[in-house]
Parts: structure tokens; C-alpha cells; sequence
């Protein structure tokens, strides 16, 4: 198999992007993961929402085996990766305002709970309209998203906000407005997205430290194993059963 250049470009540019958010924003996740721990020791819940592509980092913490039982996708129908047809659908939706508020009062979330909104511009309405109306309903807010884009883009929203401007903490993801990589001759436009991978990594690291802290509270955190190892589903069955009034991925 011949070596493809850009193929190891990529994952270069991914690593020194990893390596940024290790090094500039490993004080911005201990408060965030501080913010969890705080909530799960309170009895509180735990909620995470992000729209389009920024869903899927979102989505990785959930019903995750090595991850926190506790955390819950806050979906807003339409909007949750490209599950629409059009898929350009849900970039619409993003920018319709009253969506969030809608979504928050009619799901379990209250004050005193934790929502992670992960958004790569933080620019468009519905995660502004998410971190804000939670804010206003008492919760506490943690951000991960693209610093740059509120430097270098214009707010979509009525306010003039971004994300970033509604949160408890925010954590900087690096990512450089367009979210391409990498460039080459014969290709036309930039290409090589990077914001899912460090975005993942970012909620990784968020549910670790999170674990971490609360070990070090001397509580043992509600995490979930693998179904494909033994003793796995029995493990995962007692742990839903004990935190089942703060699990909603569960129910219809």
C-alpha cells in the first residue's frame, strides 16, 4: 500500500490540534469536570446537546460503555446529526429561533443541573438559545466550541452573542474557522474537518476528569462497562437501576 501524504497530514494536523487543547485548556476541563462532579454529588442530572455535526461528540458520552451513566443527549428533533432529509434541513434549524426554549421546558432538566452544549461556531441560534435559556432556568453551563469563530465570524443570533458568552466554562477547541485542514493542488477547497475528532476528545476527557474528581471526593462514579465483555450487561443493569431517576436515555 503506497503512503498517502494527506492522509498523514491530517492526522498531524489533528494531533498538534489535540495537543493545543491538552496544554491550553487543561484548567478550563478541571472546572468544567469540577461543575459535573459537584452536580453528581448534589443528586443532580447531567445533560449534553449538540446540533448537526457537533451532535456526534455530543452522543459519545452517552450510554457509553467507560463512560458516566449519568450523562443524557438533550435532542432537539431535527437537528441531531443528519437524521433529515434534507440533510441541509437541519443547518436550517440551527438558525430558528424559540427551538432551545421549547426543547428545555418540556424536557427533565432543573436548576442546579449540568448541560454541556458543544458547537464548533457557537455562532447560530439554537446553541446560543440553549446555553442562555439554561442559564435562566439555573443551570449550570459548560462550552466546548471554536474561540476563533467569535473572532473572526459574525453572531446569527438576535443578541449578537456566541455560545461562549452564556456559559459557566467554556473549553476552546482550537479549531480554525472553515474547519478544514489541510489543502492541496488539484483539489479546489480546503478539506480534512477536524472538529469531530477534537471535539470527541474534548468530551473524553471532560467525562475523565470528571470520574477523577469525583474518585477523589471518595465517590465511586456511576460508569458503564462494555455489553461485549463478561459480566457487562449485569454490571450496566445495576447501575441504571440505582441512578434510574437520573437517567432519561432509557425511557420513551
Amino acid at each position: 500500500m503506497s503512503e498517502s501524504k494527506p492522509a498523514r497530514q491530517f492526522l498531524d494536523a489533528a494531533i498538534g490540534l489535540l495537543q493545543r487543547v491538552r496544554d491550553e485548556e487543561e484548567h478550563h476541563v478541571g472546572e468544567a469536570a469540577a461543575l459535573i462532579a459537584d452536580t453528581v454529588e448534589a443528586g443532580g442530572r447531567l445533560f449534553v446537546f449538540g446540533a448537526g455535526h457537533s451532535s456526534l461528540a455530543a452522543q459519545d458520552v452517552v450510554y457509553r460503555a467507560g463512560g458516566l451513566a449519568l450523562m443524557n443527549l438533550l435532542a432537539v428533533p431535527g437537528a441531531v446529526g443528519v437524521d433529515v432529509m434534507p440533510a441541509t434541513l437541519g443547518s436550517a434549524l440551527e438558525r430558528v429561533d424559540g427551538l432551545a426554549g421549547a426543547v428545555l421546558d418540556t424536557s427533565p432538566a432543573q436548576p442546579g443541573d449540568v448541560l454541556v452544549v458543544v458547537s464548533l461556531s457557537g455562532r447560530n441560534a439554537l446553541p446560543v438559545e440553549m446555553a442562555m435559556n439554561a442559564r435562566a432556568l439555573g443551570l449550570k453551563v459548560v462550552g466546548v466550541t471554536s474561540l476563533a469563530y467569535a473572532e473572526q465570524t459574525k453572531s446569527r443570533h438576535g443578541s449578537g452573542t456566541f455560545l461562549k458568552d452564556h456559559c459557566d466554562v467554556v473549553i476552546d477547541t482550537k479549531i480554525a474557522p472553515g474547519d478544514a485542514e489541510l489543502s492541496a493542488e488539484g483539489v479546489s477547497a480546503p478539506f480534512g474537518p477536524a472538529s469531530t475528532v477534537v471535539s470527541a476528545a474534548v468530551m473524553q476527557s471532560l467525562v475523565a476528569a470528571a470520574a477523577g474528581e469525583l474518585a477523589a471526593r471518595g465517590i465511586d462514579p456511576p460508569m458503564l462497562r462494555s455489553g461485549n465483555v463478561d459480566g457487562g450487561h449485569e454490571w450496566n443493569g445495576r447501575v441504571l437501576e440505582e441512578y434510574g431517576d437520573r437517567i432519561f436515555f432509557r425511557h420513551g
